[in-house]
């Protein structure tokens, strides 16, 4: 505003929307005389043979509710322990992985530990934690798995979409699948880390900006690029079929996801598991391409 009556912008107003975001909630207790006591103080005893846990005050039992954080129900929750313990950017992940934005979520402590150990995978996909040496491999991307290409692809184009509406949660566990997906291979690909990282960025600044460097890069990512998907690769290249004998799941197979009726049959009856379900002879196969085929023994 103060721009505006300087002369510096056009509107008026700083914002154009207005987002309301839901409460982070917090236990709270309630003594005998229905008073909030210190959330801090309450001593909780799990339950026997996993019955309810019970809380106490002072040794007097408390009753507990869930409420907004705030000085009147006595839950004030300061985040500089989470800061402490955890560090700035899995203290970010945790906090926007919790649930839609505009609702209210309890806050639970425990739960930041998935957190940590997202940011902790990613580090060592990039970094060798014993020599601090480079993990990364620089493959061609034609010699990369066409689905993990694809899985790649629709990450970064999921991701840009929910960072847009501001469904952060969503884009955090899509960021996840994916580093969980190179977490499996024993070399990570460049090709792969870079956009990840990139797309990291917004939601856990200092470790990506490291790893940005320590890629070779100059700079930070709050003024770097954001990956682009190629629409092409967005559609699955193969797709799982389920192979049924006599209406019972027998099989799954990954085929082309256009693969014509005649490929498929061939394919399906080759299969070991098919030809032992179907030694008497087969009546009829019943065949859906891509995605099911249905074999009726005699």
């Amino acid at each position: 505003k103060v721009l505006f009556d300087l002369g510096h912008l056009s509107s008026e107003e700083p914002f154009r929307t207005y987002f309301s975001q839901g409460y982070i909630q917090a236990p709270a207790y309630t003594d005998a005389r229905g008073q909030y006591v210190p959330a801090e103080e309450v001593v909780e005893t799990p339950g026997a043979h996993g019955a309810d846990p019970t809380f106490t005050w002072e040794g007097q039992p408390v009753t507990r509710e869930f409420g907004k954080i705030g000085k009147s129900l006595r839950n004030m929750v300061s985040p500089d322990e989470m800061y402490a313990a955890y560090g700035a950017d899995t203290f970010r992940i945790y906090e926007m992985s919790m649930g839609p934005l505009e609702l209210s979520k309890p806050w639970e402590l425990r739960a930041v530990v998935g957190s940590q150990r997202f940011l902790q995978r990613l580090w060592r996909n990039v970094v060798d934690e014993v020599t601090g040496a480079m993990r990364m491999v620089d493959v061609p991307e034609a010699d990369l798995d066409p689905a993990l290409i694809t899985l790649l692809h629709k990450t970064i184009h999921g991701v840009r979409t929910d960072y847009e509406a501001l469904r952060f949660n969503t884009a955090i566990a899509k960021l996840i699948e994916l580093n969980n997906a190179v977490t499996k291979l024993a070399d990570p690909p460049r090709a792969i880390m870079e956009p990840l990282v990139q797309m990291v960025a917004p939601v856990a600044p200092h470790i990506a900006d490291e790893l940005w460097v320590r890629m070779g890069h100059e700079g930070s990512l709050a003024l770097g690029p954001f990956p682009v998907a190629d629409e092409a690769r967005l559609v699955e290249q193969t797709v799982t079929c389920v192979v049924q004998v006599r209406g019972k799941v027998r099989d799954r197979i990954e085929v082309p996801t256009d693969i014509s009726e005649a490929e498929l049959r061939e394919l399906v009856l080759a299969r070991e598991k098919v030809k032992a379900a179907t030694v008497d002879g087969i009546r009829t196969v019943i065949v859906r391409p891509p995605t099911l085929v249905n074999v009726v023994p005699l």
